[in-house]
């Protein structure tokens, strides 16, 4: 049995934040914003040479402030400069990176968390303030987790505490594994018995409407108040569909693979580098929140003791998985071996072959596939992910 750390963040909200937090919040940003400038100056990106050069400089500048602050500070200006270097070697910065936001990072020495109290204990410059906050049904999964650090963030909607919540989990060694091809408007599953299961998800529909939308209200209203909560509105409405859709989808898949033991997923970190395609075709890609779904699905599977892996994704739709030679098209998303007369559907292909990759990699013995898979003979059990209705095709 393998170990392995899960880590989620939950999102709690504050009763009645005390008026001082303001104070604080603008305390944070000022010494972020004076650690931004030193790294920039000097071109450090390390953490602890950040901590070094400037702790004893802002302990007598701010002494009546916890000393864990400074810590936090420190790795909030690294991370931003790291940030903004790496994205102006890409030409998309301009300026001067700066610290604008109402968000204070916390360690676990600067609060201490009680859910079933329901209240945060802050340090703040005076002591401890005691903060009650409104309890979740969910936060009550988290009892026995772990607790790490924290974001405390001031929204128009409130003040909140997001924390990092961590456990141990052991996740058994895989019979086998599932693959699964993960597309804009559904997702292709090849389980290891020779069948298919594919979940048509709607994402695709979902985000363009609300795309549609914002760019009606964009067109018909001026920049201005009106307009930004009418295009947070919609933003907030989008992300509450896509996070319901995305859980009831992860729950399926991992029901599926849960007798097997392995559930092989695409490595796409590197996807959005590699975009090349029109205009429009680039902005529903950029818009598809593809790892957020990754990570929803991992998360869920190794609670339940289910391995995952990443394989590479290059050319997963486009190599026969009976005899490895180049695929052709065949007709709308058909594709035919040359070769070997194989023939499916390319988002079957692509669960297939991230099966057979994950196999070899976790050095499990690929079986050899048999005559009527290689002429299409199985079935594509098809489910719609909003209706949860079943079909067969």
């Amino acid at each position: 049995m393998l170990s392995e750390t899960i880590k989620l963040t939950a999102k709690i909200k504050l009763k009645n934040p005390p008026e001082g937090l303001d104070d604080l919040f603008s305390l944070y940003r000022e010494i972020v914003n004076l650690l931004i400038t030193h790294a920039c100056e000097n071109n450090i990106t390390s953490f602890y040479r950040l901590k070094k050069e400037t702790y004893k400089e802002l302990r007598g500048k701010y002494p009546q402030l916890p000393s864990h602050y400074l810590y936090t500070a420190c790795q909030m200006a690294t991370s931003i400069y790291k940030s903004y270097r790496k994205r102006k070697r890409k030409g998309k910065a301009n300026g001067k990176p700066a610290f604008k936001k109402e968000v204070i990072m916390l360690d676990d020495h600067l609060f201490k968390l009680d859910l079933e109290a329901g209240v945060i204990k802050l340090s703040a410059p005076g002591g401890r303030i005691p903060l009650e906050f409104y309890p979740a049904k969910y936060h009550e999964k988290f009892k026995s987790w772990r607790v790490g650090q924290a974001w405390l963030v001031k929204t128009p909607e409130g003040v909140f505490i997001n924390v990092v919540f961590s456990k141990e989990v052991e996740v058994g060694e895989p019979e086998t594994f599932v693959g699964v091809d993960l597309n804009e408007n559904n997702v292709t599953l090849s389980l290891p018995n020779g069948g298919f299961v594919q979940i048509i998800t709607h994402e695709r529909e979902i985000r363009t409407g609300y795309f549609v939308k914002r760019r009606r209200i964009q067109k018909k209203l001026r920049a201005g108040r009106k307009r930004s909560e009418l295009l947070e509105k919609y933003g907030e409405r989008e992300r509450n569909r896509l996070n319901d859709l995305y859980h009831k989808l992860a729950n399926k898949i991992v029901e599926l693979a849960e007798k097997y033991g392995g559930i092989a997923l695409e490595d796409l970190t590197e996807i959005r580098e590699s975009i090349r395609y029109s205009a429009e075709m680039n902005g529903r890609l950029h818009r598809w929140s593809f790892r957020k779904l990754q990570s929803i699905i991992e998360y869920k599977a190794k609670l339940k003791g289910i391995n995952v892996v990443f394989v590479n994704p290059a050319h997963t739709s486009s190599l026969c998985p009976v005899c490895g030679e180049k695929l052709s098209p065949n007709g709308c998303r058909v594709l035919k071996c040359l070769n070997c007369g194989f023939e499916a559907d390319r988002d079957v292909v692509g669960s297939w072959n991230i099966r057979l990759r994950a196999l070899k990699m976790w050095g499990v013995s690929v079986p050899p596939e048999s005559q009527p898979m290689k002429l299409g003979g199985w079935k594509v059990i098809r489910y719609d992910c909003i209706t949860c209705s079943k079909s067969s095709g």
